[in-house]
């Protein structure tokens, strides 16, 4: 029996689209089931930042982030995609509270999981106080959605990463699912240069950045627990496979959290550089894991990566 033709569109774009380039609404097109999502105030409600204009910049209506609800593989699921296109993601207020309301949803509701697709390079530094608040409270929403028995997946592979905040918020998660160039740090290359110096960091050494914040290293530390290929398909099983994977919330997952981070501090605390991390997991040829392709990495790192899946 043949698929109906609109059932067979959309699987074939989400296996031939990168998720590093596409857009915000695009990634959640393809990801959900066709048809699926529902979007929660809209561009049409103008919801925009309050604090732009007084700088003179441009708004957007959706303020950078897309927030609503729809179904992955049939089941029901709580959405955010932030736009890394506009002001590189960044937090403000109305882009902080769209995400913070609707994990306080997933919270009331307990049993709907939310996949939250981070692009972000931090917070905006024209509204620097609003957005390290709506950050704060971001993460207590997110602590509280899993406390009430929803899962919290985040999917990183835009082209901003996902830094600063970010970075924070995506550590609270259920699980992460990153790709190669989904970059995961909470101060970016250049932050790192301009306080230490760049004998501490060089932000030009594009292989440096890579192989220190990007998703191969961040799934062989163990600071993710899925590597996925640039393919909104592939991002769309990774989550499928964090979903049926991730336990209940409770005091011995922090337990074990700070164990397995004490554990990753004795072991590689001495380490000057990711490939010498890899080399002590046993990884052979370790200077060649940048140049693995997503299907052999990912053998690589069922192999070998850690897992945070016990500790979360």
């Amino acid at each position: 029996m043949i698929a109906p033709l609109k059932d067979i569109i959309p699987a074939e774009r989400a296996r031939s689209t990168s998720f590093n380039e596409a857009s915000a609404r695009t990634r959640l097109e393809l990801l959900l089931d066709a048809g699926s999502f529902v979007e929660f105030i809209g561009p049409e409600q103008r919801e925009v930042s309050p604090h732009l204009r007084i700088f003179d910049l441009p708004e957007q209506f959706d303020d950078g982030i897309v927030v609503g609800h729809g179904r992955l593989d049939g089941s029901p699921v709580f959405v955010a995609a932030q736009e890394g296109r506009f002001m590189g993601g960044a937090f403000g207020e109305v882009h902080g509270a769209k995400l913070t309301g609707l994990l306080r949803a997933a919270r009331e509701i307990g049993s709907i999981p939310v996949l939250i697709l981070f692009d972000t390079g931090g917070v905006r530094l024209q509204e620097a106080n609003a957005g390290e608040l709506a950050i704060a409270e971001i993460m207590r929403a997110v602590m509280e959605a899993r406390i009430a028995g929803a899962k919290v997946i985040g999917l990183i592979g835009g082209r901003s990463g996902c830094y600063g905040g970010g970075g924070l918020i995506a550590g609270c998660c259920s699980a992460l699912a990153v790709s190669e160039p989904g970059r995961i740090a909470v101060s970016g290359p250049e932050v790192i240069e301009t306080n230490r110096g760049v004998e501490e960091f060089d932000s030009r050494d594009r292989a440096l950045v890579w192989r220190t914040m990007g998703g191969k290293h961040r799934r062989l530390l163990g600071a993710a627990d899925v590597f996925a290929d640039d393919t909104v398909q592939d991002f769309r099983e990774a989550a499928l496979e964090l979903l049926s994977l991730v336990g209940p919330f409770g005091l011995d997952g922090l337990r074990a959290e700070q164990a397995r981070l004490a554990d990753r501090l004795r072991s590689f605390g001495g380490c000057e550089d990711a490939v010498d991390i890899w080399t002590a997991e046993g990884i052979a040829h370790a200077e060649r894991v940048p140049e693995l392709s997503a299907d052999l990495f990912i053998a690589l790192a069922n192999r070998i990566g850690r897992t945070s899946r016990d500790a979360r």
